[in-house]
């Protein structure tokens, strides 16, 4: 039989196991309560003739779990902070983690959802690490997972990482509900408020000006507008929606470009309540990630990496690599980021301190918690201040409106009096 080598979850290497295969080896150390986190072929068994020289001291290829596609994301991030959350705690009681990912994939659960724990469950069984298992599902468990468990497994603290992402993933969600809840009410403000004015202008506006047609010389420029606006609608209706697809399309190219996006994000953050609401989002993410991946044992300079991918503004993420470069020069990190000016002097201050400490990862999850709450104070503020700017801003549509229609008016009645 060959022999297989073998790490566990407690970082001890170097112990053996004879199996036919990898599959069975992994089976055989679970059946011994022992949960590994790799599993490879150290010696394999002499074979005969040509065959023998060929496959001595090699390892027969394992074809590749087929990743899912990019788009096909079986688990929202609520749905995965769950499941995450459900195995760190049946690995916390001592169950052995293909039992756990079993258990968990018998439960009631979609079948996209199924085909992950399955994918899962089969990169284990042939001997490879929880993290690399969660890799194979393609973009399903995105960098910051990965890492952590990667993290947790190499340092024998897996169920405690695992309820840390539990915990990140549902902060996360809190936070992303919280902004959709504030911006979805003056979404719909905005579309109803242009429907209403398309309305108003193609139907309703042509048929009060058609009596003065001819009966003033030159109409008012509001009534100008608003009439070229109608018959614009009016004649090229057809062309609206295409044209709006293209535009979005067009908008959506020049936005990837890194420069162009890199100035919208930098003038974005200097748009007030707005500005200051994404900035606070950013620096709430940054905080919750940086000090999680930190405090699951994800190396400073890669923990810096993955964080930057959270921010969700070029602008702050350019800082990043600057902290990242100061760091890989030996160089703090609270310097380039109190010169950004992006970061609270409260944030700068508390990276500062814990840099001197040593605790930077305790202190940033301390901090967290309180950079979440200003985070949703700004949301109030947003929700607060935006409906009374869209009132202003459907009170000058209706007031134009009227002054187009009434201008006119009067000017008719001066030319008969």
């Amino acid at each position: 039989m060959p022999t297989f080598a073998y790490k566990t979850m407690s970082g001890g290497n170097g112990a053996t196991i004879q199996a036919v295969d990898r599959p069975s080896a992994v089976r055989e150390l679970m059946r011994r309560g022992i949960t590994p986190t790799s599993v490879e072929m150290v010696t394999a068994p002499a074979a005969s003739g040509a065959a023998a020289g060929a496959g001595r001291g090699t390892t027969a290829a394992r074809p590749a779990t087929p990743a899912l596609f990019a788009f096909d994301r079986a688990m929202s991030r609520g749905e995965m902070a769950s499941f995450i959350r459900e195995l760190g705690t049946a690995v916390q009681a001592g169950l052995p983690l293909i039992q756990a990912l079993r258990t968990i994939a018998r439960q009631g659960r979609s079948d996209k959802q199924r085909r992950v724990l399955e994918t899962i469950i089969g990169e284990v069984e042939h001997g490879r690490s929880l993290a690399d298992a969660f890799a194979a599902c393609g973009r399903e468990f995105g960098e910051l997972i990965v890492n952590m468990v990667r993290a947790g497994e190499a340092s024998g603290k897996l169920e405690e990482v695992l309820h840390q992402a539990a915990d990140l993933l549902d902060q996360d969600v809190k936070l992303r509900r919280s902004i959709m809840s504030a911006t979805l009410y003056p979404f719909i403000l905005l579309i109803l408020l242009g429907l209403a004015v398309i309305v108003i202008v193609t139907f309703i506006v042509p048929r009060v000006l058609e009596p003065f047609k001819g009966q003033v010389l030159v109409l008012p420029w509001p009534t100008r507008v608003v009439q070229g606006i109608a018959d614009f609608f009016g004649g090229y209706w057809w062309a609206i929606i295409p044209g709006a697809i293209v535009g979005v399309y067009s908008l959506a190219a020049l936005y990837a470009k890194p420069e162009v996006r890199s100035r919208f994000d930098t003038f974005i953050l200097r748009v007030p309540v707005l500005g200051r609401l994404l900035r606070d989002v950013a620096v709430a993410r940054f905080t919750r990630t940086l000090g999680t991946l930190t405090s699951a044992g994800v190396p400073i300079l890669q923990s810096l990496k993955i964080t930057k991918g959270t921010l969700g503004n070029k602008a702050m993420e350019r800082v990043i690599d600057d902290v990242a470069e100061q760091v890989a020069a030996g160089k703090t990190i609270a310097d380039p980021m109190e010169k950004s000016g992006y970061f609270p002097p409260m944030l700068v201050q508390i990276v500062n301190l814990g840099e001197r400490s040593g605790k930077l990862d305790e202190m940033l999850r301390q901090a967290a918690k309180a950079f979440e709450e200003r985070t949703e104070v700004s949301v109030k503020l947003f929700t607060t201040a935006l409906p009374p700017i869209l009132v202003v801003i459907l009170a000058c549509c209706v007031g134009f409106l009227v002054m187009a229609i009434l201008l006119p008016m009067l000017q008719f009645q001066e030319a008969i009096q």
